[in-house]
């Protein structure tokens, strides 16, 4: 059974639910806001047409979205404040104190003063208006969890037209070492500002997302969209620091918990080549977790970087595939010495079944539970803090198989609590349909469908079953559904 304190929920993300509702809820400061209608994406099919200011409106809309939640049973729903909601204007004028070693930037110190010429730029209305959507949250019963960043970054910060058009810009995003120390500004005046209303904070969401996706799978649809090791590496390592400076430099404002949300999988080869998927897992999974736990970074240790993890946020969809490649791809001080096979985890058709006779979403994604429940165990031996499940669903608009791989996915955490493994909570992708970013609309997340013309949400029947797991603190009534219509659980782990 599940404990009577766990946290049930839905994550959100500002950018993907915030706009469409009526005139002056856009924010069209992000980077994202500009690469969905640059024309030469739109041209080549790098992203779908569909733009974001036309969404579910959750801007205006809040408390509809809210009464849904709480009467489906959740206690908790994560969101993000978008930072160009915040600061649509550079923050770099604000002096604070920067310590840089040859290891990089080890300190950021923003003291009332800073904090104070921050509260000067900051945009008074999209404070009181998050405030607003906090209380609603809480008057209503829900725990707040607030995320940083959530993939998108102002465009005085990145512009990522230029850099995929290999202009000259200093606007490199998460490439540049300059966007530490204003993300560091940004997370001390969020807490500064917003942390009576809010009950926990991570930092990132996917920042290894935003690496691969942008600087790696060059028509993933992800800005700047670009094939450039040096920058993914940069990026990635930025981030790393980024994180520890802001836990740093919230930790002067607030005792609440913050941690980071990291996109899993689990790597299994197709002829149990065990070096291999220990290697990848170990890069995929670990490496930027180890270097915020532990501090180990490469070959050497950075106590500027460890400890500063209070929890982990898991998002989990499905498992990885892989096979060993002739060639090796050289990203500065390590290697990709492997390829995805098709027919598995993320690479299938879509709407159909897997090579492995497993059901796949619209999206292409195999429904694999059993690596949930992996991952739950690898990370909780691994590192001993306690996690939550902060991202974990199905595109599926038809509600085919959303019910069957909600009560899989559902009862893999249950096991993994009932084994000792210290969950705290499960929040579903998403509690409505949203923006899925370069696939725009075409992708259905949502527990309630949504009618983007009326702005109304229609709970499907997944979500009736959800709130039934709840009430029961339990999954037994629909365990039938890990064999039946599908075999969803198949593996005896």
């Amino acid at each position: 059974m599940f404990p009577k304190d766990f946290l049930f929920g839905a994550s959100m993300s500002g950018f993907q639910v915030e706009m469409g509702y009526a005139k002056g809820d856009t924010d069209a400061n992000t980077d994202w806001f500009v690469w969905v209608r640059e024309p030469e994406n739109l041209i080549n099919g790098v992203v779908s047409g569909h733009l974001p200011e036309y969404g579910v409106g959750y801007w205006y809309n809040f408390p509809t979205i809210h009464k849904l939640a709480s009467d489906f049973g959740m206690n908790v729903l994560r969101t993000n404040i978008e930072w160009s909601r915040i600061f649509p204007n550079p923050t770099f004028d604000v002096k604070v104190g920067v310590e840089r070693t040859e290891s990089g930037i080890v300190s950021v110190r923003i003291d009332e003063r800073a904090l104070k010429q921050l509260d000067e730029l900051a945009s008074r209305e999209a404070v009181e208006h998050y405030r607003e959507i906090f209380s609603d949250m809480r008057k209503r019963g829900l725990k707040v969890f607030v995320n940083l960043i959530h993939f998108t970054l102002p465009v005085w910060l990145h512009d990522p037209i230029a850099v995929h058009r290999r202009q000259p810009t200093d606007k490199l995003g998460w490439a540049s070492e300059n966007s530490i120390i204003e993300f560091a500004k940004f997370a001390a005046y969020v807490v500064w500002k917003f942390d009576d209303l809010i009950d926990m904070y991570s930092t990132f969401n996917e920042p290894n997302v935003v690496s691969q996706m942008g600087y790696v799978m060059s028509v993933s649809g992800f800005p700047p969209g670009i094939f450039d090791t040096e920058k993914f590496f940069s990026s990635f390592v930025n981030q790393i620091v980024a994180h520890a400076r802001a836990y740093d430099a919230m930790k002067k404002l607030t005792k609440k918990p913050i941690g980071l949300i990291y996109s899993a999988s689990v790597y299994e080869s197709t002829n149990g080549d065990v070096e291999l998927e220990e290697s990848v897992t170990h890069f995929m999974n670990f490496f930027f977790l180890d270097a915020l736990h532990s501090g180990a970074m490469f070959f050497q240790t950075r106590e500027d970087l460890a400890g500063r993890l209070d929890f982990i946020g898991l998002n989990y969809y499905t498992r990885t595939v892989i096979q060993r490649s002739p060639q090796e791809l050289s990203f500065g001080p390590v290697s990709m010495n492997w390829s995805i096979v098709p027919g598995y985890g993320y690479a299938c058709q879509p709407a159909g079944f897997s090579k492995d006779a497993r059901p796949v979403s619209d999206f292409g994604w195999e429904t694999y539970p059993e690596g949930l429940l992996k991952l739950l165990r690898a990370f909780s031996e691994r590192y001993a803090l306690p996690i939550y499940v902060t991202e974990n669903g199905v595109a599926d608009a038809r509600d085919w198989l959303r019910p069957y791989h909600l009560v899989a996915h559902m009862y893999a955490v249950e096991k993994a609590i009932e084994e000792g493994v210290n969950v705290k909570g499960y929040l579903h992708w998403s509690i409505v349909d949203n923006y899925e970013w370069a696939k725009g609309y075409h992708m259905r997340f949502g527990l309630a469908e949504t009618n983007y013309q009326t702005k109304s949400y229609t709970p499907r029947p997944s979500m009736y079953i959800f709130r039934e797991i709840v009430k029961d603190l339990s999954t037994e009534k629909f365990r039938n559904y890990l064999q039946s219509p599908y075999q969803i659980w198949k593996q005896d782990v």
